[in-house]
């Protein structure tokens, strides 16, 4: 099965020109742990709306770099800043309040708690309510829930457990939990891994969807060609810590650092 056409999309540069808005600026950022520099004076912006994925070999630094944008790990130079606001002093609960979402690569959810539950949750907490041990959760923004498990196709599994789904179904609920605090940025770790093709294509259409309708920004890590390619509008592509190619699909496809380091003899041959 081949995947989707991803959207058409002018490069990286050419939408700075056009003015499109910065959303977040990584800038000459550094992170070294016992002498080895993870990270390596990386820097790059993402622009309002556009789906942008950072891919590279094993051990390129991508998961640390998603950590320091994350507010996982702390920069030992540089700076990341969301909608000009450095985000150093910025603690990770709180990224969520000022509209930065993450997924990992591991679905999390509550699974003795409902689909729907656990959606309600989300919802309750980014409302910065809190829950009355006397009042039962289903109380709580039953009918928002229910409007954000249809948007991600489970509303028929609203009263299942969580525990019982399938994988695929519990990353739509993940999906759906970080959409709760109607964030701008979605923070996504290899969000297809583990899955076939189909889920895999289904999952990021609905994240594309979003996108399309809502003006999100999605920065996502991920090892399958067919999901980068398919619906990625740009490639960042780190390598030993720094970044050897940013531009749009082809462009990167086509890069030789690129190449050498990640795609070696495939390149020709993804989507």
């Amino acid at each position: 099965m081949s995947p989707p056409g991803r959207p058409k999309g002018e490069s990286p540069s050419a939408a700075r020109e056009a003015g499109s808005s910065r959303l977040l600026e990584v800038a000459d950022v550094v992170k070294t742990f016992g002498g080895v520099r993870a990270v390596d004076h990386v820097s790059f912006s993402l622009e309002a709306g556009r789906m942008t994925a950072l891919i590279g070999p094993n051990g390129a630094g991508k998961t640390t770099l998603f950590g320091v944008i994350a507010g996982q790990h702390a920069a030992d130079a540089g700076a990341v800043r969301f909608e000009d606001r450095d985000l150093a002093r910025v603690p990770v609960a709180r990224r969520a309040s000022i509209g930065i979402a993450r997924t990992f690569q591991t679905a999390q959810a509550f699974a003795t708690l409902t689909v729907r539950e656990n959606v309600q949750l989300a919802l309750a907490a980014h409302g910065g309510r809190e829950l009355d041990p006397w009042r039962p959760l289903p109380s709580f923004d039953a009918a928002p829930a229910d409007a954000l498990l249809a948007r991600v196709g489970l509303a028929e599994q609203a009263r299942r457990a969580a525990a019982d789904l399938p994988y695929a179904d519990l990353k739509r609920l993940e999906l759906a939990i970080a959409l709760a605090g109607a964030p701008r940025l979605l923070l996504m770790d290899e969000p297809t891994a583990g899955m076939a093709a189909a889920e895999r294509f289904a999952l990021m259409d609905l994240v594309r969807g979003q996108v399309e309708q809502l003006g999100l920004t999605v920065l996502f890590t991920e090892h399958s060609m067919d999901v980068v390619f398919g619906y990625a509008q740009r490639l960042l592509v780190l390598s030993r810590g720094r970044l050897i190619a940013d531009g749009t699909p082809d462009e990167v496809r086509a890069d030789p650092a690129a190449q050498a380091a990640y795609f070696g003899a495939d390149a020709a041959a993804a989507p």
